[in-house]
């Protein structure tokens, strides 16, 4: 049975002004994705700034949001890493707070083999029971999973069930599905190419756009899974210009922006992540007013 189907919020971790997590926010943050059809929260991912948290921070928000979420909503954990170990402590102590799934990125920086990608996550999935997402999004990490070697993680590995694909080549998804023939489940990773992964088998996305629009990022969704396809192309194209104006300076630091317009949270990042530059702050504001976003 697939972790979730449909919209995935890659959702943004609330700071104080101090720097501090702030967890109250955060809960808030997760009732307002289940009260806007959200189908899962994908917490302590890139979008959560999870790389400049510490460790007790990283199992502190897991936990608030599992425990805020209750079993109304899937949850799933960012537990990555560049070392195996460390995937698998986080892994494990994100299980013992009872999330549904955990999201883990490839080794980045010191990479690894297409050989060593499936020790890696071998190695991490014997540890727990929970299953697993892995991440590709090479242009973060500098390593890629070729097709052959997802379609051979999922078929070896008891807990690898599905592939959140973020290298933004349409080829390279389709020979996936190609080669894996239906047993792993794919996530879009890029907001402005759900439609085309869904229309190759895929069953949903991991996005950063459902942070602003939850409702519409699973009606896109829902709308294919329906059979209308003309009404989820239509809020596809819709959503173009606001994914770009999200990207135009590194993620998070525009969602964060965003999120702040709305009142969701401060807008404060860590460094070395830096607040938006006035030019891109004005082209975002005038994406999500020409979207219909009210602020």
């Amino acid at each position: 049975m697939s972790i979730f189907k449909g919209s995935g919020v890659a959702i943004v971790t609330p700071f104080k002004k101090s720097g501090e997590v702030d967890y109250e926010q955060l809960r808030k943050l997760v009732e307002y994705h289940v009260e806007h059809k959200t189908d899962a929260i994908v917490v302590c991912g890139t979008s959560g700034e999870s790389a400049t948290m510490t460790v007790e921070e990283h199992l502190e928000c897991i936990a608030v949001t599992a425990e805020q979420a209750n079993g109304r909503i899937p949850v799933i954990a960012g537990t990555g890493s560049n070392d195996t170990a460390t995937a698998i402590e986080l892994s494990q102590e994100a299980e013992k707070c009872g999330v549904d799934g955990l999201l883990m990125v490839t080794p980045y920086y010191n990479k690894c083999t297409q050989g060593g990608l499936f020790k890696h996550y071998e190695k991490v999935s014997e540890a727990v029971h929970t299953p697993i997402i892995v991440y590709n999004v090479p242009s973060r990490t500098g390593c890629n999973i070729l097709p052959a070697t997802a379609v051979k993680m999922a078929k070896e590995i008891e807990n690898v069930v599905a592939i959140k694909e973020a290298s933004g080549n349409i080829s390279q998804v389709a020979e996936l599905a190609h080669l894996a023939n239906g047993c792993i489940d794919i996530y879009s990773g890029n907001d402005d190419q759900i439609l085309p992964l869904l229309s190759l088998g895929g069953i949903g996305v991991i996005s950063v756009t459902a942070n602003i629009i939850p409702d519409d990022t699973h009606d896109l969704c829902q709308k294919f899974f329906d059979g209308d396809v003309k009404g989820a192309l239509e809020l596809q194209l819709k959503a173009i210009d606001l994914c770009k104006a999200l990207f135009c300076e590194v993620n998070p630091i525009p969602v964060k922006k965003a999120t702040e317009l709305l009142g969701m949270t401060n807008g404060v990042v860590r460094l070395p992540l830096t607040e938006m530059e006035p030019e891109h702050a004005a082209v975002l504001e005038k994406a999500m007013r020409e979207y219909g976003i009210q602020f």
